[in-house]
């Protein structure tokens, strides 16, 4: 493992740390000023956290070990996931790291200890949580597959790595194909967040819980570090969309300048991105459980396309 890597290991890992709760907020004041309303300050998800990161943990009596290692397993497995998309330059990974594959499986490790995490305090609300997540996931796991199949199909490799250092040399998208790519990317973005139509992270009414209903059991620094992976996954996901459609500044060499104008860019398109977000769960309104796999279809149908237009063209 070179240096290079190891700072880069450093510098990604921290980077997302650290901007990650900015977009939660951001999104939140975007949704807020749609309906009138001031919304917190842009900072108030940092606030939140350390409030949390100070106050007790509680365990329910019928909790096993599972509720108490998710949080720290949950939040390591995504910083891992961020070692895949790079952010702040593109290094010379070694082997395995940038893997298409092995980031789903991280994604799916995630998912999966989240539902047994619903599952394991034995409360009615994460039972429920934990169901409605595993069936709607039998569907949404083969789009992400198909998705990410057609986006290594259209560049040509299966390491994201190379494929961010392919889309940063040129100043238009690579193929005019990863414009339905980015379609299905940012469906994906909705869904595995959590958020409108799909999930809304705003309630807890028990007819529209999914994720909120898995966590209810979390308390003090657990939930902190519940919240912060939620915010980790959904910075890393932005961050694909982004390095595929809009890669402008990416730095590809380990430059100190090339770094901070790296940071600065994403800084810039990732909080568009979020307002675009914000923008989209407040003109639209949450579906039915039985008809969300007609939204992921969507996504389904874009990569399907996708590919069958590189195919014959």
């Amino acid at each position: 493992m070179n240096a290079s890597f190891l700072l880069f290991t450093l510098l990604n890992t921290g980077f997302v740390l650290l901007i990650s709760p900015l977009f939660m907020s951001l999104i939140k004041k975007v949704k807020a000023y749609t309906q009138g309303r001031k919304g917190p300050r842009l900072l108030q998800s940092y606030s939140d956290l350390r409030k949390l990161m100070q106050k007790e943990v509680v365990y329910s009596p019928n909790s096993s070990g599972i509720m108490r290692i998710t949080p720290y397993l949950n939040l390591a497995v995504l910083l891992l996931a961020t070692l895949f998309i790079p952010i702040v330059f593109i290094p010379e990974a070694p082997a395995g790291i940038g893997n298409i594959i092995v980031f789903l499986y991280l994604l799916a490790i995630e998912r999966f200890f989240t539902a047994l995490c619903g599952l394991d305090a034995g409360s009615t609300f994460g039972g429920m949580g934990s169901s409605r997540l595993m069936s709607l996931s039998a569907v949404i796991e083969p789009t992400m597959i198909i998705a990410f199949a057609a986006l290594a199909y259209v560049l040509k490799t299966v390491n994201f790595h190379e494929m961010f250092a392919i889309t940063a040399g040129s100043t238009i998208p690579e193929s005019p194909t990863l414009a339905l790519i980015s379609i299905s990317l940012f469906i994906i973005i909705i869904v595995e967040t959590g958020r409108i139509p799909v999930d809304n992270p705003a309630t807890h009414l028990e007819l529209t819980m999914i994720n909120e209903a898995m966590i209810l059991e979390q308390s003090g620094k657990n939930l902190a570090l519940i919240e912060l992976a939620h915010a980790v996954k959904q910075t890393i996901l932005m961050a694909v969309l982004i390095n595929i459609l809009a890669p402008w500044g990416l730095a590809t060499e380990l430059t100190f300048t090339g770094i901070v104008v790296s940071c600065l860019y994403f800084l810039v398109k990732a909080s568009l991105l979020a307002g675009l977000i914000g923008l989209f769960e407040s003109s639209i309104a949450k579906m039915r459980l039985f008809r969300l796999p007609g939204f992921y279809m969507m996504a389904f149908f874009f990569s399907a396309l996708t590919i069958l237009m590189e195919v014959f063209a």
